[in-house]
């Protein structure tokens, strides 16, 4: 894999080798559903292109030097389309990141930390005062990223998912 990493927007030709991507990426987690358990998440995952078709969403993807894909993010600038369970969708003057995926071969190369600066970079720029994700036990290896990024949890954000924890956290930007 080449050094160079590259964000950007996904291109309508990415949408199912970054569905498939992130299909195996959630269905590897130990401790997270798998797609018998939530066969309707995994489906929203298959078809995660989908989410450029919502106001103010965006798919980014990661991709190597070659053009390989590494792994993707869906951004948020509008909470009302977040779509999560809980609070979050009330949520104003607040970006959103969710579906957070890299490729096993690309994990610990700081992509997802790339993924997840552009998310923040972006929120910058529609000057709003903080950036909201969610994340469970079985993703603390992204937790523990979110917290060095100066993510805090937001206890108010939790939820359950069927039987799944979710945990909510927060980024502030800005004084809101």
């Amino acid at each position: 894999m080449s050094t160079t990493l590259t964000i950007r927007d996904i291109r309508a030709d990415e949408f199912h080798a970054l569905g498939q991507l992130m299909v195996d990426v959630y269905s590897r987690l130990e401790g997270f559903p798998t797609p018998q358990e939530q066969p309707r998440y995994y489906e929203m995952l298959a078809h995660i292109g989908d989410f450029t078709e919502k106001k103010d969403a965006r798919v980014l993807v990661a991709l190597d030097g070659e053009g390989g894909l590494l792994g993707g993010v869906v951004y948020f600038g509008d909470m009302s389309q977040y779509g999560s369970g809980g609070s979050a969708t009330s949520v104003t003057d607040a970006s959103g990141i969710r579906l957070l995926g890299v490729a096993p071969a690309a994990r610990g190369k700081g992509v997802g930390r790339l993924l997840t600066e552009a998310c923040i970079d972006i929120a910058r720029q529609q000057r709003h005062a903080r950036v909201v994700l969610h994340t469970t036990e079985a993703m603390r290896v992204a937790w523990g990223m979110y917290e060095r990024l100066g993510f805090q949890r937001s206890l108010d954000l939790d939820f359950m998912q069927g039987a799944l924890p979710v945990f909510g956290f927060s980024l502030a930007l800005r004084e809101a």
